[in-house]
Protein backbone atom coordinates (compact mmCIF):
# COMPACT_ATOMS: atom_id res chain seq x y z
CA UNK A 1 0.00 0.00 0.00
CA UNK A 2 1.50 3.89 -0.46
CA UNK A 3 1.26 6.17 2.66
CA UNK A 4 0.18 9.63 1.95
CA UNK A 5 2.05 12.26 3.45
CA UNK A 6 5.64 12.66 1.70
CA UNK A 7 8.28 9.61 1.73
CA UNK A 8 8.90 7.96 4.53
CA UNK A 9 12.02 8.89 7.12
CA UNK A 10 13.86 5.93 8.18
CA UNK A 11 16.70 5.49 10.00
CA UNK A 12 19.11 2.76 10.42
CA UNK A 13 20.51 1.96 14.24
CA UNK A 14 23.56 0.05 13.55
CA UNK A 15 26.93 -0.83 15.31
CA UNK A 16 28.81 -3.85 14.35
CA UNK A 17 29.98 -4.83 10.13
CA UNK A 18 28.11 -7.07 9.13
CA UNK A 19 24.92 -5.21 10.57
CA UNK A 20 25.93 -1.80 8.57
CA UNK A 21 26.13 -3.67 5.51
CA UNK A 22 22.75 -5.36 5.94
CA UNK A 23 20.86 -2.51 6.73
CA UNK A 24 22.91 -0.27 4.24
CA UNK A 25 22.04 -2.46 1.29
CA UNK A 26 18.42 -3.34 3.21
CA UNK A 27 17.10 0.49 2.46
CA UNK A 28 19.13 1.20 -0.39
CA UNK A 29 16.63 -1.45 -2.13
CA UNK A 30 13.76 1.02 -1.17
CA UNK A 31 12.62 3.65 -3.39
CA UNK A 32 11.46 7.10 -2.46
CA UNK A 33 12.61 6.98 0.88
CA UNK A 34 14.47 9.24 3.26
CA UNK A 35 17.32 7.16 4.88
CA UNK A 36 19.72 7.90 7.10
CA UNK A 37 22.08 5.73 9.50
CA UNK A 38 23.08 6.28 13.04
CA UNK A 39 26.07 4.53 14.42
CA UNK A 40 25.71 3.92 17.90
CA UNK A 41 29.48 3.75 19.69
CA UNK A 42 30.04 0.36 20.93
CA UNK A 43 33.23 -1.43 21.24
CA UNK A 44 32.05 -2.89 17.59
CA UNK A 45 31.31 -0.07 15.97
CA UNK A 46 33.07 -0.25 12.57
CA UNK A 47 36.03 2.30 11.25
CA UNK A 48 35.94 5.00 8.90
CA UNK A 49 37.24 1.91 6.38
CA UNK A 50 35.11 -0.70 7.70
CA UNK A 51 31.79 2.02 6.94
CA UNK A 52 32.89 2.97 3.69
CA UNK A 53 33.51 -0.74 2.21
CA UNK A 54 29.79 -1.66 4.30
CA UNK A 55 28.19 0.42 2.53
CA UNK A 56 29.96 0.41 -0.80
CA UNK A 57 27.60 0.15 -3.82
CA UNK A 58 24.78 1.79 -2.12
CA UNK A 59 23.51 5.02 -2.24
CA UNK A 60 24.52 5.99 1.67
CA UNK A 61 27.47 8.72 1.71
CA UNK A 62 28.86 9.76 4.60
CA UNK A 63 26.90 12.71 5.10
CA UNK A 64 23.78 10.05 5.61
CA UNK A 65 25.87 8.49 8.31
CA UNK A 66 26.27 10.32 11.95
CA UNK A 67 27.89 8.77 15.11
CA UNK A 68 26.40 9.05 18.37
CA UNK A 69 27.00 7.90 21.93
CA UNK A 70 24.61 5.70 23.59
CA UNK A 71 23.07 8.32 25.92
CA UNK A 72 22.78 11.01 23.62
CA UNK A 73 20.55 8.22 21.02
CA UNK A 74 16.74 9.04 22.33
CA UNK A 75 17.57 13.08 21.41
CA UNK A 76 18.96 12.07 17.88
CA UNK A 77 16.25 10.41 17.28
CA UNK A 78 12.93 12.62 18.80
CA UNK A 79 14.97 15.45 16.73
CA UNK A 80 14.91 13.57 13.67
CA UNK A 81 11.14 11.98 14.32
CA UNK A 82 12.03 8.64 12.09
CA UNK A 83 8.81 7.24 10.55
CA UNK A 84 10.46 3.94 10.91
CA UNK A 85 13.75 2.51 12.89
CA UNK A 86 16.07 -0.27 11.58
CA UNK A 87 17.53 -1.70 14.41
CA UNK A 88 20.36 -3.87 13.14
CA UNK A 89 22.67 -5.65 15.97
CA UNK A 90 23.29 -8.28 17.58
CA UNK A 91 20.73 -8.91 19.93
CA UNK A 92 21.96 -7.67 23.16
CA UNK A 93 22.14 -4.82 21.33
CA UNK A 94 18.63 -4.50 20.06
CA UNK A 95 17.39 -5.18 23.43
CA UNK A 96 19.31 -1.96 25.03
CA UNK A 97 18.70 0.15 21.83
CA UNK A 98 15.02 -0.69 22.48
CA UNK A 99 15.19 1.17 25.73
CA UNK A 100 16.06 4.30 24.28
CA UNK A 101 13.14 4.10 21.38
CA UNK A 102 10.86 3.25 24.09
CA UNK A 103 11.59 6.99 25.46
CA UNK A 104 10.62 8.29 22.27
CA UNK A 105 6.70 10.11 21.45
CA UNK A 106 5.41 9.68 18.60
CA UNK A 107 6.81 5.77 18.77
CA UNK A 108 8.59 4.93 15.37
CA UNK A 109 7.74 2.08 13.96
CA UNK A 110 10.93 -0.77 14.99
CA UNK A 111 12.09 -3.38 12.52
CA UNK A 112 14.65 -5.40 13.12
CA UNK A 113 16.37 -8.87 11.12
CA UNK A 114 18.76 -10.80 10.75
CA UNK A 115 21.96 -9.96 8.44
CA UNK A 116 22.62 -13.20 6.29
CA UNK A 117 22.37 -17.06 6.73
CA UNK A 118 19.79 -17.98 9.70
CA UNK A 119 19.44 -21.41 9.25
CA UNK A 120 19.61 -22.79 12.33
CA UNK A 121 17.09 -20.49 13.49
CA UNK A 122 18.27 -19.70 16.94
CA UNK A 123 16.34 -19.19 20.33
CA UNK A 124 18.26 -15.44 20.92
CA UNK A 125 17.76 -14.76 17.48
CA UNK A 126 13.68 -14.10 17.93
CA UNK A 127 13.84 -13.67 21.86
CA UNK A 128 15.61 -10.44 21.70
CA UNK A 129 13.75 -8.75 19.11
CA UNK A 130 10.08 -9.74 20.33
CA UNK A 131 9.47 -6.11 20.86
CA UNK A 132 10.03 -5.13 17.24
CA UNK A 133 7.19 -4.65 15.10
CA UNK A 134 8.40 -6.69 12.41
CA UNK A 135 11.48 -9.16 12.20
CA UNK A 136 13.23 -9.51 8.42
CA UNK A 137 14.39 -12.99 7.27
CA UNK A 138 15.57 -13.55 3.69
CA UNK A 139 13.94 -17.28 2.45
CA UNK A 140 10.96 -19.28 2.46
CA UNK A 141 13.30 -21.60 4.25
CA UNK A 142 13.94 -19.54 7.27
CA UNK A 143 10.21 -17.86 7.08
CA UNK A 144 9.01 -21.35 8.23
CA UNK A 145 11.59 -22.26 10.69
CA UNK A 146 11.66 -18.47 12.83
CA UNK A 147 7.62 -19.34 12.61
CA UNK A 148 8.11 -22.49 13.93
CA UNK A 149 10.53 -21.36 16.57
CA UNK A 150 8.15 -18.52 17.92
CA UNK A 151 5.27 -20.89 18.20
CA UNK A 152 7.54 -23.30 20.09
CA UNK A 153 8.91 -20.47 22.04
CA UNK A 154 5.24 -18.88 22.85
CA UNK A 155 7.03 -15.26 21.14
CA UNK A 156 4.50 -13.39 19.20
CA UNK A 157 6.70 -11.28 16.64
CA UNK A 158 5.28 -10.65 13.24
CA UNK A 159 7.74 -12.10 10.16
CA UNK A 160 8.51 -10.40 6.86
CA UNK A 161 10.14 -11.55 4.15
CA UNK A 162 12.95 -9.89 2.27
CA UNK A 163 15.45 -10.37 -0.76
CA UNK A 164 18.97 -10.72 1.05
CA UNK A 165 19.89 -7.23 0.00
CA UNK A 166 23.40 -7.52 -1.01
CA UNK A 167 22.59 -10.71 -3.05
CA UNK A 168 21.03 -9.44 -6.05
CA UNK A 169 21.59 -11.11 -9.54
CA UNK A 170 24.36 -9.30 -11.27
CA UNK A 171 25.77 -10.78 -14.72
CA UNK A 172 29.63 -11.28 -14.26
CA UNK A 173 32.01 -8.80 -16.56
CA UNK A 174 34.84 -10.79 -16.91
CA UNK A 175 36.48 -13.99 -16.28
CA UNK A 176 38.09 -13.70 -12.82
CA UNK A 177 40.55 -16.51 -11.90
CA UNK A 178 41.19 -16.10 -7.72
CA UNK A 179 39.75 -18.98 -5.56
CA UNK A 180 38.56 -16.49 -2.96
CA UNK A 181 37.92 -17.76 1.01
CA UNK A 182 35.54 -15.72 3.13
CA UNK A 183 36.84 -15.73 6.27
CA UNK A 184 34.62 -16.72 9.70
CA UNK A 185 35.74 -15.60 13.39
CA UNK A 186 33.45 -18.31 14.51
CA UNK A 187 33.68 -20.91 12.03
CA UNK A 188 36.04 -23.47 12.42
CA UNK A 189 35.66 -23.34 16.22
CA UNK A 190 39.04 -25.40 17.08
CA UNK A 191 42.47 -24.20 16.55
CA UNK A 192 42.96 -27.15 15.24
CA UNK A 193 40.51 -26.90 12.58
CA UNK A 194 41.68 -23.29 11.54
CA UNK A 195 44.84 -24.43 11.29
CA UNK A 196 43.94 -27.12 8.98
CA UNK A 197 41.91 -25.08 7.19
CA UNK A 198 44.84 -22.77 6.52
CA UNK A 199 46.58 -25.47 5.34
CA UNK A 200 44.07 -26.65 2.72
CA UNK A 201 44.50 -23.10 1.76
CA UNK A 202 48.38 -22.62 1.61
CA UNK A 203 47.64 -26.13 -0.30
CA UNK A 204 45.32 -24.45 -3.20
CA UNK A 205 47.99 -21.49 -3.88
CA UNK A 206 50.93 -23.91 -4.21
CA UNK A 207 48.83 -26.43 -6.60
CA UNK A 208 47.79 -23.30 -8.56
CA UNK A 209 50.99 -20.79 -8.32
CA UNK A 210 49.49 -18.36 -11.31
CA UNK A 211 46.61 -18.06 -9.46
CA UNK A 212 45.85 -15.80 -6.34
CA UNK A 213 44.14 -17.76 -2.89
CA UNK A 214 42.21 -14.35 -1.49
CA UNK A 215 41.54 -14.59 1.81
CA UNK A 216 38.67 -11.97 2.61
CA UNK A 217 38.74 -10.67 5.52
CA UNK A 218 36.54 -8.38 7.63
CA UNK A 219 38.53 -6.45 9.79
CA UNK A 220 42.18 -5.05 9.77
CA UNK A 221 44.63 -4.72 12.38
CA UNK A 222 43.21 -3.23 15.48
CA UNK A 223 39.44 -2.88 13.98
CA UNK A 224 36.43 -5.24 15.05
CA UNK A 225 34.16 -7.33 13.50
CA UNK A 226 30.62 -8.25 14.58
CA UNK A 227 32.47 -11.76 16.28
CA UNK A 228 35.00 -12.41 18.25
CA UNK A 229 38.09 -13.93 16.32
CA UNK A 230 40.22 -16.18 18.18
CA UNK A 231 43.21 -17.82 15.64
CA UNK A 232 42.73 -15.52 12.89
CA UNK A 233 43.91 -16.28 9.32
CA UNK A 234 47.14 -13.71 9.30
CA UNK A 235 48.39 -15.44 12.07
CA UNK A 236 47.68 -18.73 10.60
CA UNK A 237 49.09 -17.90 7.58
CA UNK A 238 52.05 -16.18 8.43
CA UNK A 239 54.06 -18.73 6.52
CA UNK A 240 52.53 -18.89 2.74
CA UNK A 241 53.06 -18.43 -0.85
CA UNK A 242 53.35 -15.28 -2.35
CA UNK A 243 50.08 -16.13 -4.22
CA UNK A 244 48.03 -16.30 -1.01
CA UNK A 245 46.97 -12.68 -0.27
CA UNK A 246 44.93 -11.20 1.96
CA UNK A 247 42.07 -8.80 0.96
CA UNK A 248 39.98 -6.34 3.12
CA UNK A 249 38.29 -4.77 -0.36
CA UNK A 250 33.88 -5.18 -0.43
CA UNK A 251 33.18 -8.66 -1.25
CA UNK A 252 31.34 -7.34 -4.54
CA UNK A 253 35.06 -6.23 -5.53
CA UNK A 254 36.63 -9.44 -4.73
CA UNK A 255 33.82 -11.58 -6.55
CA UNK A 256 34.41 -9.64 -9.57
CA UNK A 257 38.18 -11.48 -9.90
CA UNK A 258 36.50 -14.60 -8.69
CA UNK A 259 36.62 -17.98 -10.80
CA UNK A 260 35.01 -19.55 -7.47
CA UNK A 261 34.42 -18.95 -3.56
CA UNK A 262 35.24 -21.17 -0.51
CA UNK A 263 33.46 -21.31 2.59
CA UNK A 264 32.02 -23.23 5.58
CA UNK A 265 29.29 -21.13 6.10
CA UNK A 266 29.25 -17.68 5.43
CA UNK A 267 26.52 -15.47 3.53
CA UNK A 268 29.41 -14.71 1.34
CA UNK A 269 28.18 -18.03 -0.56
CA UNK A 270 24.84 -16.50 -1.57
CA UNK A 271 26.68 -13.11 -2.92
CA UNK A 272 28.60 -15.41 -5.15
CA UNK A 273 25.84 -17.37 -6.16
CA UNK A 274 24.09 -13.99 -7.37
CA UNK A 275 27.14 -13.41 -9.09
CA UNK A 276 27.26 -16.35 -11.08
CA UNK A 277 30.28 -17.56 -9.07
CA UNK A 278 30.38 -21.18 -8.01
CA UNK A 279 30.88 -21.69 -4.56
CA UNK A 280 32.51 -24.47 -2.83
CA UNK A 281 30.56 -24.97 0.88
CA UNK A 282 33.35 -26.95 2.95
CA UNK A 283 32.44 -29.96 4.36
CA UNK A 284 35.44 -30.86 5.82
CA UNK A 285 34.85 -30.40 9.82
CA UNK A 286 31.36 -31.74 9.41
CA UNK A 287 27.57 -30.75 8.28
CA UNK A 288 25.99 -29.57 11.65
CA UNK A 289 24.13 -27.00 12.88
CA UNK A 290 27.22 -26.12 15.47
CA UNK A 291 29.02 -25.44 12.05
CA UNK A 292 26.07 -23.27 10.85
CA UNK A 293 26.22 -24.86 7.36
CA UNK A 294 22.49 -27.50 7.36
CA UNK A 295 21.30 -24.67 5.30
CA UNK A 296 23.61 -26.30 1.96
CA UNK A 297 21.68 -29.44 2.44
CA UNK A 298 20.50 -30.31 -1.03
CA UNK A 299 22.32 -27.69 -2.81
CA UNK A 300 24.77 -29.44 -4.28
CA UNK A 301 27.31 -26.88 -2.97
CA UNK A 302 29.21 -29.44 -0.52
CA UNK A 303 33.19 -30.35 -1.35
CA UNK A 304 36.31 -31.06 0.52
CA UNK A 305 40.00 -30.19 1.01
CA UNK A 306 40.60 -31.95 -2.63
CA UNK A 307 37.63 -30.03 -4.28
CA UNK A 308 39.31 -27.17 -2.62
CA UNK A 309 42.83 -27.60 -4.10
CA UNK A 310 41.42 -28.72 -7.26
CA UNK A 311 39.38 -25.63 -7.80
CA UNK A 312 36.03 -28.26 -8.16
CA UNK A 313 34.01 -25.18 -7.86
CA UNK A 314 30.02 -25.51 -8.69
CA UNK A 315 26.68 -24.29 -9.41
CA UNK A 316 23.52 -25.19 -6.69
CA UNK A 317 20.36 -26.54 -7.45
CA UNK A 318 17.42 -24.55 -8.57
CA UNK A 319 14.92 -25.91 -6.25
CA UNK A 320 17.50 -25.69 -3.67
CA UNK A 321 17.82 -21.85 -4.96
CA UNK A 322 14.46 -20.80 -4.94
CA UNK A 323 13.82 -22.21 -1.11
CA UNK A 324 16.80 -20.61 0.28
CA UNK A 325 17.78 -16.59 -0.84
CA UNK A 326 16.31 -17.07 -4.06
CA UNK A 327 12.62 -17.15 -4.46
CA UNK A 328 10.63 -14.46 -6.44
CA UNK A 329 11.27 -11.21 -5.48
CA UNK A 330 7.59 -10.84 -5.66
CA UNK A 331 7.16 -12.55 -2.65
CA UNK A 332 9.53 -9.95 -0.41
CA UNK A 333 6.87 -8.47 1.51
CA UNK A 334 8.93 -6.72 3.94
CA UNK A 335 8.17 -3.77 2.95
CA UNK A 336 4.52 -3.30 2.18
CA UNK A 337 3.98 -4.55 5.65
CA UNK A 338 6.32 -1.84 7.04
CA UNK A 339 4.15 0.81 4.87
CA UNK A 340 1.23 -0.75 6.46
CA UNK A 341 2.23 -0.46 10.25
CA UNK A 342 2.98 3.14 9.85
CA UNK A 343 -0.52 3.62 8.23
CA UNK A 344 -1.75 2.16 11.44
CA UNK A 345 0.61 3.62 13.70
CA UNK A 346 -0.29 6.79 12.67
CA UNK A 347 -4.63 5.89 12.90
CA UNK A 348 -3.71 4.98 16.57
CA UNK A 349 -4.02 1.34 15.50
CA UNK A 350 -0.79 0.15 16.13
CA UNK A 351 -0.36 -0.66 19.87
CA UNK A 352 3.08 0.13 20.97
CA UNK A 353 5.75 -3.22 22.07
CA UNK A 354 7.36 -1.71 24.97
CA UNK A 355 9.50 -3.49 26.77
CA UNK A 356 8.26 -5.07 29.98
CA UNK A 357 10.50 -4.55 33.20
CA UNK A 358 13.08 -7.63 33.42
CA UNK A 359 13.63 -9.15 36.44
CA UNK A 360 16.47 -8.02 38.74
CA UNK A 361 15.07 -4.06 37.72
CA UNK A 362 17.54 -1.92 37.63
CA UNK A 363 20.95 -3.57 38.06
CA UNK A 364 19.69 -6.08 35.30
CA UNK A 365 19.31 -3.12 32.94
CA UNK A 366 22.85 -2.11 33.86
CA UNK A 367 23.99 -5.25 33.40
CA UNK A 368 22.71 -4.93 29.56
CA UNK A 369 23.96 -1.83 28.83
CA UNK A 370 27.17 -2.51 29.92
CA UNK A 371 27.49 -5.48 28.26
CA UNK A 372 26.74 -3.76 25.35
CA UNK A 373 28.66 -0.64 25.75
CA UNK A 374 31.79 -1.86 27.18
CA UNK A 375 34.37 0.82 27.97
CA UNK A 376 31.44 3.46 26.13
CA UNK A 377 29.46 2.83 29.56
CA UNK A 378 31.01 4.97 32.14
CA UNK A 379 28.31 4.48 35.10
CA UNK A 380 28.78 3.62 38.39
CA UNK A 381 25.69 1.11 37.81
CA UNK A 382 27.44 -0.11 34.49
CA UNK A 383 30.60 -0.98 36.86
CA UNK A 384 28.59 -2.86 39.44
CA UNK A 385 26.49 -4.64 37.54
CA UNK A 386 29.38 -6.12 35.87
CA UNK A 387 31.12 -6.92 38.81
CA UNK A 388 28.28 -9.03 40.14
CA UNK A 389 27.49 -10.14 36.96
CA UNK A 390 30.53 -11.34 35.42
CA UNK A 391 30.61 -14.80 37.98
CA UNK A 392 27.03 -15.34 37.84
CA UNK A 393 27.43 -15.29 34.23
CA UNK A 394 30.34 -17.59 34.32
CA UNK A 395 28.41 -20.17 36.34
CA UNK A 396 25.79 -20.51 33.93
CA UNK A 397 27.77 -20.62 31.45
CA UNK A 398 29.80 -23.57 32.53
CA UNK A 399 26.12 -25.71 33.90
CA UNK A 400 25.39 -25.15 30.24
CA UNK A 401 28.19 -26.86 29.33
CA UNK A 402 27.99 -29.58 32.00
CA UNK A 403 24.20 -30.08 30.46
CA UNK A 404 25.00 -29.86 27.37
CA UNK A 405 22.55 -28.84 24.26
CA UNK A 406 20.92 -32.66 23.75
CA UNK A 407 17.37 -33.01 22.91
CA UNK A 408 14.96 -32.50 20.27
CA UNK A 409 15.34 -29.21 18.49
CA UNK A 410 18.66 -28.55 19.96
CA UNK A 411 22.40 -27.94 18.82
CA UNK A 412 22.45 -31.20 18.28
CA UNK A 413 19.26 -32.20 17.02
CA UNK A 414 20.15 -32.43 12.88
CA UNK A 415 16.13 -33.29 11.80
CA UNK A 416 15.16 -29.60 12.70
CA UNK A 417 16.24 -25.74 11.16
CA UNK A 418 15.27 -24.50 14.66
CA UNK A 419 17.28 -24.48 18.43
CA UNK A 420 15.36 -23.93 21.43
CA UNK A 421 18.40 -24.56 23.18
CA UNK A 422 21.05 -21.56 24.30
CA UNK A 423 23.53 -20.34 21.56
CA UNK A 424 26.95 -22.67 21.80
CA UNK A 425 29.49 -19.95 22.00
CA UNK A 426 29.81 -16.70 23.74
CA UNK A 427 31.82 -13.65 22.87
CA UNK A 428 34.25 -12.06 25.14
CA UNK A 429 32.55 -9.96 27.59
CA UNK A 430 34.39 -7.09 27.05
CA UNK A 431 36.69 -5.81 24.13
CA UNK A 432 39.86 -3.96 23.76
CA UNK A 433 39.37 -0.38 22.48
CA UNK A 434 39.75 -0.38 18.80
CA UNK A 435 41.44 2.01 16.32
CA UNK A 436 39.14 5.02 15.00
CA UNK A 437 39.79 5.81 11.45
Amino acid sequence: MSITGGQLRVVAIADADSYVKWAGALLDAVPDIRRQMVLVRTPLTVSTDQEQSALAGTRFTSDDVARVDYTALAGWLSHARPDVVVIAGRGPFVRVVLRQIDRIHPRPVVVTGMPGISIPAQRGALTYRRESDLFVIHSRREARAFDDLAGRLGVDVPVGLATLPFAQPVTPHRTGTDLVFAAQALIPTTTGERRELADILRAAAEASPSRRVVVKLRARPGEQETHFERDSFPDLLRDRPRNLVFSHQPMSAALGRAEGLVTVSSTAAIEAIACGVPVIALDTFGVSKANLNTVFHGSGLFGDADDVIARRFRHPSLAWMDENYFHDPAESTWWSQVEDLVSRRRRGELPERLQPRRRGGALREAWDRKSVLGYEDRTLAGSVAYAIGVPVREALLTARKVRGNRGRESWSDPTTDITITPALRQDPMLRRRPVRT
